[in-house]
């Protein structure tokens, strides 16, 4: 369970890389690949939109961390989304490892302990419910 606290710093930290979304995006998928180069040929298209994506599905999911019944069945349909583009559950851990990279790159000292911590449990909160949705065997 996250608390009200993370909630906080996570809301707060996010409106500080919103200003630089292009750039965030950029930084975050170039990690991603970097991370692991399988993923690249899932994403094909414009890199520019699927930033924009990326960043748009992060701010409405950082703005609903107060209610969070209203983003689960959101997150829920997007984990059984990712099945058919052929994401593997391990998938979101490489991609959790990538978002905290890009929120320490742009937050720089802001990107504090507690900071990171409330990402976490975010994310790990968000993949968890991704992730059970999209393979419910697990």
């Amino acid at each position: 369970m996250i608390t009200q606290q993370q909630v906080n710093l996570v809301q707060d930290s996010f409106k500080q890389v919103a200003p630089i979304a292009d750039v965030a995006a950029d930084l975050f998928y170039a990690r991603l690949f970097e991370l692991d180069p399988t993923l690249r040929p899932m994403f094909r298209g414009d890199m520019r939109e699927q930033g924009r994506k990326l960043m748009q599905m992060l701010s409405v999911a950082v703005n609903g961390l107060n209610s969070l019944e209203k983003i689960v069945p959101a997150v829920q349909d997007l984990g059984k989304r990712h099945v058919a583009y052929g994401v593997r559950a391990q998938d979101y851990q490489t991609v959790g490892a990538a978002l905290l990279w890009t929120l320490e790159q742009g937050l720089g000292s802001e990107f504090t302990p507690d900071v990171k911590e409330a990402w976490t449990a975010v994310y790990t909160l968000v993949a968890t419910t991704a992730i059970e949705a999209g393979y419910p065997q697990n």
